[in-house]
């Protein structure tokens, strides 16, 4: 018994002394903590994007070594659920927004959560393959919230929140996604002119040359907002 008793005592002096270790930090650096995991987490993926986090590089840029950071986070599935809901924080409409004006609040909401995406392009693809976070869910209450208060029903409510979140998801994917440079654009379209019997209206519209991305995700969400208002 009083050796059992005292192998424990050691093993959980040993975690101690690890522990300490782990929360020491090179001179000049601040304290290892999850905060400082996470935003260190969001500029290796702005940098290189979901496959180039790895634990080793998160810890190698935090100058600690990587069995550290397990005293913080869970794994590396664990650090980016964090990275990417923290990103993904809304802060609330500026004072312009009226508190009666549920469109104006819900374009903010979502014009909000498309920025964030462009300026992390992971988030995008990352966030339809992952648990919902706190901040997501936040967004979600709000949306769904003010939908509700402004007089669309129950019933309508559940259709309402996915159909924005495809809007905005599509819109964000696709902005963050076509790479093509004005003169491919032009080039495509130029082929269409001599295609015109096939595909008049594209050609007509010159649609492969709009690249109004904001005026074409606002004056969608507008379709969206008008239809809704109609069902209230």
């Amino acid at each position: 018994m009083t050796a059992k008793r005292s192998g424990a005592q050691s093993k959980r002096s040993q975690r101690k002394s690890v522990s300490s270790q782990a929360e020491q930090a090179p001179r000049g650096e601040p304290p290892l903590s999850r905060e400082r995991i996470v935003t260190t987490a969001v500029e290796l993926l702005d940098a290189q994007g979901v496959d180039g986090l790895t634990m080793r590089r998160l810890a190698d840029r935090l100058g600690s070594g990587v069995m550290s950071l397990y005293w913080h986070v869970d794994n590396k599935e664990d650090v980016l659920d964090l990275a990417l809901d923290s990103v993904l924080a809304y802060r609330g409409p500026p004072q312009t927004v009226e508190p009666e004006d549920w469109r104006g609040e819900v374009v903010h909401v979502l014009e909000d959560w498309r920025a964030s995406m462009l300026r992390h392009p992971w988030a995008a693809a990352l966030l339809p393959r992952r648990a919902l976070g706190p901040n997501t869910l936040s967004r979600l209450e709000l949306l769904s919230k003010t939908l509700s208060g402004a007089g669309v029903a129950d019933a309508d409510l559940n259709v309402a929140i996915w159909s924005l979140w495809n809007h905005v998801m599509g819109a964000t994917i696709t902005r963050a996604s076509f790479d093509l440079s004005e003169d491919d654009r032009a080039a495509a379209q130029q082929r269409l002119a001599h295609l015109d019997e096939c595909y008049p209206t594209i050609e007509r519209s010159r649609l492969l040359l709009d690249d109004d991305w904001d005026g074409a995700f606002r004056e969608g969400l507008d379709f969206l907002l008008d239809g809704l208002a109609l069902r209230r």
